[in-house]
């Protein structure tokens, strides 16, 4: 779905204001075509550049794809730097990522992004870009980057990665011995996921009214109605164009997602552009094998339902109502907090039974078994046995019975 340009400006304002830029201007430059040379008309590109001259400006940003060779004109023509879209996202995400793995993963994309740039772009040392920043000073201490040491620190980064990725394995079969459902949370950016984790949390996840507040992927535990646990994980924010670099580079925590049991589509119903980030969500999610068609339980929680006007929230309750896949919540609020809770407790019991179970008390190995594959809802012990309340999705379930039979025989 097109986006209007007011909207997309206003995004990249506030992508600037992720990384604290003092925004002096910003407008919207209507293109009859694209430019080779400059992306924009040479007409504009004068109109900016005596702009320029007048403010004083360290930085522009462009709200597009700019190849190396506009880049490099851009800032010949402007006097100052420029960036494009990709290289504001990751200079965002480098700023924002805290632990190793989201490092790794940044500087990775970082690494692939650059590696045409700063060997087609520039052929003199004293122009060339280093590190992994484009603001943050002259960069590595090295002055020659080419081909080779960029792939030498890329692989590197690599093996790290994999590294990473054996332990998130790890990690994630420890969670399927205690076996509780995850559910995922994706969302646009600033959709409001963050602040519905810790609603449901009671986590102290960092939540404002910013875009990429959060990067590395959160989990906690949460208790349904029914009693039952599931993990809850908070997953970086998606955007429209999202750098195919990071999609790539955040691969092992995106795994979280396509390993989940239910993924929760956090959406900000408020804004105007609802639809269209509704699609670049969706998007991403597809190019990770995700989609309507693919068994992944899905449901939509439609958030921000605090900044609606009373006839707005009235109707998107109805449309909430038809559809039967989506809960109109407010996370700031917490007002459809809990009926978002028992519709995922049913989604996630809808293959689940619990049996009455009966074992001697010295029965570790089938006391085992049943803590490794089922939820132990309730344990009591009486005259040397062990009564439980277990549930089972319906495919244990079956093995269980057999195991038992088994046994008589």
């Amino acid at each position: 779905m097109r986006r209007r340009p007011e909207a997309r400006l206003a995004e990249a304002v506030g992508l600037a204001a992720a990384i604290e830029l003092e925004v002096v201007h910003a407008e919207v430059v209507w293109l009859s075509a694209w430019r080779p040379a400059t992306l924009i008309g040479s007409g504009k590109t004068e109109e900016l550049a005596a702009w320029i001259a007048e403010h004083p400006v360290d930085v522009v940003i462009v709200d597009a794809a700019v190849t190396p060779v506009q880049q490099r004109n851009l800032e010949r023509a402007l006097k100052a730097k420029v960036i494009d879209r990709t290289g504001l996202i990751l200079e965002i995400f480098g700023a924002r990522a805290r632990t190793r793995e989201g490092r790794l993963q940044v500087e990775l994309a970082h690494l692939n992004y650059q590696r045409s740039r700063l060997v087609r772009s520039w052929t003199h040392l004293e122009r060339q870009r280093g590190g992994f920043g484009f603001l943050g000073g002259p960069g590595e201490s090295q002055l020659e980057i080419d081909r080779r040491l960029i792939g030498e620190r890329i692989a590197r980064i690599k093996l790290d990665l994999e590294q990473v990725v054996n332990t998130r394995s790890l990690h994630r079969r420890a969670r399927q011995k205690v076996p509780y459902p995850v559910v995922a949370l994706v969302g646009y950016t600033n959709a409001g996921k963050s602040t519905l984790f810790n609603r449901l949390t009671e986590a102290e996840v960092l939540a404002k009214d910013l875009l990429f507040a959060t990067l590395d992927p959160t989990m906690r535990t949460v208790r349904l109605p029914s009693g039952r646990n599931v993990i809850l994980s908070d997953t970086v924010g998606f955007i429209s164009e999202l750098p195919t670099h990071l999609v790539a580079a955040f691969r092992a925590t995106l795994e979280e997602v396509i390993s989940a049991d239910l993924i929760l589509h956090v959406r900000d119903m408020s804004h105007p552009d609802c639809e269209a980030q509704a699609g670049d969500v969706r998007d991403v999610l597809a190019s990770l094998g995700i989609s309507d068609d693919s068994g992944h339980r899905l449901l939509e929680a439609w958030n921000k339902a605090d900044q609606l006007e009373p006839e707005a929230r009235e109707a998107l309750q109805n449309q909430a109502a038809r559809q039967q896949d989506a809960i109109v919540i407010s996370a700031l609020e917490g007002t459809g907090c809990d009926a978002l809770l028992q519709r995922i407790d049913a989604m996630l019991g809808s293959d689940r039974v619990e049996l009455a179970v009966t074992l001697d008390a010295g029965d570790g190995a089938a006391l085992a078994w049943l803590h490794r594959h089922g939820e132990v809802l309730g344990m009591q012990e009486q005259d040397g046995h062990l009564k439980l309340s277990v549930a089972l999705s319906q495919a244990e379930a079956g093995k269980w019975l057999k195991r038992q039979e088994g046994q008589r025989a």
